[in-house]
Formats: C-alpha cells, structure tokens, sequence
C-alpha cells in the first residue's frame, strides 16, 4: 500500500470515528502544533493501527481507553472516549472498561476516567437536545 493509500484510509477512519467536522478540526489543532504529528498520526495510527482487521473498532476503542486511563493520558482519553462512541460502544461498556482498571491502574485514573466519560456524555446530551 502505498504512503498516499494509507494517508486516505487514514483521514477515513478519523471521518468515521469523529464525524467529518470534528475530525478536520482535530486534524487542524494537530497540525498547527506540530505538521509532522498529524502525518503520523493519519497515516500510521490511523491508516495502519486502527485500520487492521483483527479487532472490530469498538473492541479497539475499549482497550485504547484502558491503557489511556492508566497511563494518565487525559487529552487522548477524552478523544478515545468520543471514537468509542462512535465506534459502537455503549456508555456502560466505556464505565465498565475504566472500572476494570481501578485495581490495576489505581482508583484516581478510574476516578479521573469516569470524570472525562461524563464530560464526554453530558456533551453529547446536549447535543442531542439541540443545547
């Protein structure tokens, strides 16, 4: 596959799992922090990482908010909490993921999950509600 192929099927998966607004904004912060960081991440994380077959998306989302939790990651956190959404994962299935953690990682990036995953819903709440 060629650099390009990955780069499209990268900006795809971001489509898919932010939506096309959000995943351009979101591209846009990255790229003006740092341009060599948005390539990366479309077309390695996304084009390659997130685009194998293996595990279905949602699967992937859930083990993506795990490690991000215990690691401490709150930005890329509440990003994945948003793909998980949108890759099919229920909100009980996102408390239950940062639940799992709390006697491995500790109960403060449990805690500190579950705050980013209200945030997360409450906004969605909103915008479902036309807020």
């Amino acid at each position: 596959m060629t650099l390009e192929e990955r780069q499209e099927r990268g900006r795809q998966v971001l489509q898919d799992m932010l939506g096309p607004g959000q995943a351009e904004q979101t591209r846009a912060i990255w790229r003006g922090i740092c341009p060599d960081f948005e390539n990366y991440v479309v077309e390695f994380l996304a084009g390659e990482i997130w685009s194998r077959p293996q595990l279905d998306r949602r699967v992937k989302s859930l083990t993506t908010i795990a490690a991000l939790a215990a690691l401490g990651r709150p930005l890329a956190l509440e990003l994945n909490i948003r793909f998980a959404v949108n890759n099919g994962a229920t909100r009980q299935d996102i408390v239950e993921t940062l639940l799992q953690i709390a006697p491995y990682a500790g109960f403060p990036a449990c805690w500190e999950g579950l705050t980013l995953a209200r945030k997360v819903f409450q906004e969605a709440d909103g915008r479902a509600s036309g807020r």
